[in-house]
This record gives structure tokens, C-alpha cells and sequence, in this order.
């Protein structure tokens, strides 16, 4: 694929880099086109040494080849990392005053935005109302990161990991054009991902092995696709999905109150967390020891249906509930069961196990709908199965 990598005048280029290095090791042909102030940070003899392409900024440079038309036009897709408050601002303007902006103007393929910027310039109303411009006409802007900036600042600005991008980058050249329909956006959507841990002792607790890798693909391809995206996350390593707010929690408990309390606001719910069903019903405040003797049987209280209290506390009218069904055996009856006695809307139900859906990169699965409708979701990978879930699920809020 054809890549236009556009780089602006932030501190967080020298992150571009390495997005620069996945795209091109991954096959793809990148075309970094800075603008010349960004070239203060990071020098054109770096980006053409790693994309192997030529580096212009301007449109006066190989005039004969007409790069401020060309590059628009013949690309798969446009990436702007970082994207900054004045690259932003040009761009919803329509302005073409450097060849960056211009090629802005010529894509008719993808165009993705990597804001990066001092918090108070991402939350200042003229940069909001850039914002809102750009993914009115099908722009695809990612929310920044939060965590350190530039100085002794924190705060959300941040550019996202490159890792997190280039998955971003993947799925939108997936998607091709459909990528450009934004059918999310304007809707606010609630994502659980992760397994949740219920404490023991000190050291010791109950869990299990969900990774949270099918969650945080719900939460990235819902950014994608324009959504407004909260994501509870439970016990995961993962890095911060591009455009999610991430909320962290460890125990089935918390993981109820922080669903619950985000709830009232969300157009879509999907509990992709593993839950656990039991808890120690006591907790022991020192490590429990071996003594010699046969230890203790542990007793264990029942843990809060969240999925069935989210039902039960639903307002917002349209507004949709998804839960997941890990299960081993009859994998369809099961969920079934599991459908009619959680009363949400949609149910995907995957077997679990012997090396299935826990931890791998691909899943399969079926969603359940409570209409009685069935939809089989072959052997994909994570990102591929979520779109196919908010298919689902975009079909029924429209």
C-alpha cells in the first residue's frame, strides 16, 4: 500500500520515526512529507534514510512531477503524526500554503490525524472546533494520550505509542474507503476488556487468563469508526488504545461500580471482560502459610452480574447491550442459555480453552442477537472479529 506519512512541527516527531520503521518493514511503500518547520526536529536525511524516498516540503521542488497533486491522489492513505494544533487548523481551513497541506487537499483516500500538544491547546475551543471540522468530513482524528509532555506537564496531548498506530494504520487500510463513513461518530460507546482479579491474601488472588487483546480491539476500531470510546480495563498490559479513555480496575466489584456509574452516557455497552462469577468471601490481611496440615477449604461469596444489572439500570433509550460468553462444551446452547438469562441485546459467544480466544491474536465466534438472529464470525483476526461485532451492532443503532 501507498502510505503518505505527514509529519508536523511537534516534539513527539522524533515518534514518528519508529511508526515510520513498522509501516515500511510491514511492506508498505511510506512517502514521509514533513512540513518545513517540522524539519527543526527531526532532519530529512533521517526520513529519507528510512522510508528509501525522496523528502520534500515544498511544491516548488520537483515542480515537473507535480508532487502537491500526485501524492494526494495516488495514496492508500494519509497518515499526519504528529498533527499539531497549527497542521490541524490549516487543514480545516482548506489552506495548501507548504506541500503537506496541499496533499491534505488531494487525498481522496483515508486521512488520519495523531494529534500532539500541550493539554491546553488540545482543549482550547478553536482547536475542538478543528477537531469537530476535520471528522465532519470524514477524517479520522484520534483523541491524544494522556501522560507526560513536553517539560515537567502532564496531561492529555500525548502522542499515542507508535505500536498503537501503526494497528490503527492497519485496520483503517483494512477498511479501505468504508473507513471514510465515520458510521459511529456521535455515538459514545462503553468497552470492559481484561480479566478481573479477586484478592486472597497479599499475595495471592483469583483470576483468569483473559489478556484483554478482543476489548482493546472493540475500543480501537470503535475510535476508528468515529465513536466516542470509554474503556474499563481489568488486570491488561496492553498500551492505551489511540482515542479511548481508559479507566483501570482490578476487581469484579469495581470493575460493576465503573460500569455502572459510566452507563447512563453510552449509546453501545460491551462487556468484553472475563468477570469473575466468585470471590474469597473473606480476605485474608496475612499470607496464608502451609502449617503441615490440609489447608483450609476456601469459601467463596458470588460476585454482582454486571451485565444483568446493566439491563436492569438502562435508560438511555436505543441504547444497546453487548455482553460475551466464554464457553467450553455446547458453546451454542450455552450461550443461548446465557442470552435469555442475561436479557441484553447481543451475545458473542466463542469456545474458550486448549489454546482458544485467551491470550491469542485471532478469535472466532457467534454473535447471539435476542431477536433470535445468528451471526457465525469466522477465524479472524481480534481487530477484524471487532469490526464485525460493531457491524452488528452499528446496523441496530441506526
Amino acid at each position: 500500500m501507498r502510505i503518505i506519512l505527514g509529519v508536523s512541527a511537534g516534539i513527539a516527531a522524533y515518534k514518528a520515526c519508529e511508526l515510520l520503521r513498522l509501516l515500511t518493514e510491514s511492506g508498505h511503500r511510506v512517502r514521509v512529507v514533513p512540513t518545513p518547520a517540522a524539519l527543526n526536529f527531526v532532519g530529512a536525511a533521517t526520513w529519507a534514510a528510512l522510508s528509501g524516498e525522496p523528502v520534500q516540503t515544498s511544491p516548488w521542488e520537483s515542480v515537473h512531477e507535480v508532487p502537491h497533486v500526485r501524492l494526494g491522489q495516488e495514496a492508500d492513505l494519509v497518515i499526519v503524526a504528529p498533527a499539531t494544533a497549527d497542521l490541524m487548523a490549516r487543514a480545516a481551513a482548506g489552506s495548501s500554503d507548504d506541500l503537506l497541506t496541499a496533499v491534505l487537499l488531494t487525498a481522496r483516500c483515508p486521512v488520519m490525524f495523531a494529534p500532539a500538544m500541550h493539554t491546553e491547546m488540545w482543549e482550547h475551543a478553536a482547536t475542538r472546533a478543528n477537531v469537530a471540522t476535520l471528522r465532519s468530513r470524514g477524517c479520522i482524528v484520534l483523541d491524544p494520550a494522556w501522560g507526560r509532555l513536553t517539560g515537567q506537564d502532564s496531561g492529555p496531548g500525548r502522542l499515542p505509542e507508535p505500536a498503537e498506530l501503526f494497528a490503527v494504520a492497519q485496520r483503517v487500510l483494512a477498511r479501505g474507503t468504508a473507513a471514510m463513513a465515520q458510521d459511529l461518530a456521535g455515538r459514545s460507546v462503553l468497552v470492559s476488556a481484561g480479566g478481573t482479579r479477586e484478592e486472597l491474601d497479599p499475595v495471592r488472588y483469583l483470576g483468569n487468563w483473559s489478556s484483554g487483546k478482543q476489548g482493546y480491539a472493540l475500543a480501537r476500531t470503535a475510535a476508528i469508526r468515529g465513536a466516542t470510546v470509554t474503556l474499563v480495563a481489568a488486570n491488561t498490559e496492553l498500551q492505551d488504545p489511540p482515542g479511548a479513555r481508559v479507566l483501570r480496575v482490578t476487581s469484579a466489584s469495581q470493575l460493576h461500580d465503573a460500569m455502572l456509574a459510566e452507563s447512563p452516557s453510552a449509546d453501545a455497552i460491551v462487556m468484553a471482560a472475563a468477570v469473575a462469577d466468585f470471590r474469597p468471601a473473606t480476605r485474608s490481611a496475612a499470607k496464608i502459610k502451609k502449617t503441615g496440615a490440609a489447608p483450609a477449604p476456601i469459601e467463596l461469596a458470588e460476585n454482582p452480574d454486571i451485565v444483568r444489572d446493566l439491563v436492569a439500570a438502562r435508560q438511555r433509550p436505543g441504547q444497546l447491550i453487548v455482553a460475551f460468553g466464554a464457553e467450553t462444551g455446547d458453546v451454542l446452547a450455552n450461550g443461548r442459555a446465557k442470552l435469555a438469562r442475561k436479557g441484553c441485546d447481543l451475545l458473542v459467544v466463542n469456545q474458550v480453552g486448549n489454546g482458544l480466544a485467551f491470550g491469542t491474536a485471532d478469535n472466532e465466534a457467534t454473535v447471539l442477537a435476542a431477536d433470535g438472529t445468528e451471526v457465525k464470525l469466522p477465524r479472524a483476526a481480534k481487530d477484524e472479529i471487532a469490526d464485525a461485532i460493531w457491524d452488528e451492532i452499528a446496523a441496530r443503532l441506526s
